[in-house]
């Protein structure tokens, strides 16, 4: 069984991010270090910086379509009836739209929402602009900040709930990297605050006091 989301094709407003963007030029995120992690995420010479976040929201959607697509199968309203990390924290949907006000919903029904609520916007042009010549609303950097902040939730909910799945796919590795990607790249452009990142406070203190990441638990 999949997910029923597709990847999102890479926006193509940049030279820069263009060649960087080109799979044979991106880093091997599995064994990076906090430092290579910090020049990873940081703004290249002489670009945008709401392209860069653009760019990384498009990135993320991705991983963490991959990554949560090696769990989707034991994700179910029986294993999973809420959304949550742990008991201790517990995340309701709102989206103005079908759900106007804040509702408690499983695990796979929050995420499939979520999937489909974030490719809806990269896919509006007046939220992502595709053209040159348009530029990036004035809300985009709040709507950006809405979305990490979601997505680090997917995350949260597989390292509490399904990580043994992912150990025993061998994926452990691949996981941790990318949720600190992650990590790394909003707090560098305080996009989420500190408190909406304590489900993994443990996981980010071990990674940032060990000297790779192949191994956090060390």
């Amino acid at each position: 069984m999949t997910t029923n989301w597709q990847p999102v094709q890479a926006r193509v407003r940049s030279a820069t991010l263009s060649a960087f963007r080109q799979e044979e030029n991106k880093p091997a995120l599995v064994g990076l270090t906090p430092e290579n992690l910090k020049k990873l995420v940081a703004l290249p010479q002489g670009e945008n910086r709401l392209e860069w976040i653009a760019a990384n929201v498009i990135d993320f959607y991705n991983q963490i379509n991959m990554l949560y697509g090696l769990v989707f199968a034991r994700c179910t309203e029986v294993t999973c009836p809420t959304m949550q990390a742990s008991s201790r924290f517990e995340y309701l949907w709102v989206d103005g739209d079908q759900y106007k006000t804040p509702v408690a919903l499983s695990a796979p029904k929050y995420i499939e929402l979520l999937m489909k609520w974030v490719n809806d916007l990269i896919a509006n042009p007046k939220i992502f602009p595709v053209l040159p010549q348009d530029a990036f609303p004035d809300s985009f950097e709040a709507t950006a900040q809405s979305i990490f902040k979601r997505l680090f939730r997917v995350y949260a909910h597989i390292f509490h709930h399904h990580l043994q799945e992912v150990i025993g796919l061998g994926a452990e590795a691949h996981l941790t990297s990318s949720c600190m990607h992650l990590i790394f790249f909003i707090r560098k452009f305080k996009l989420v605050k500190s408190v909406d990142l304590l489900p993994l406070k443990e996981l980010i203190a071990r990674y940032e006091g060990s000297k790779t990441s192949s191994d956090p638990r060390k």
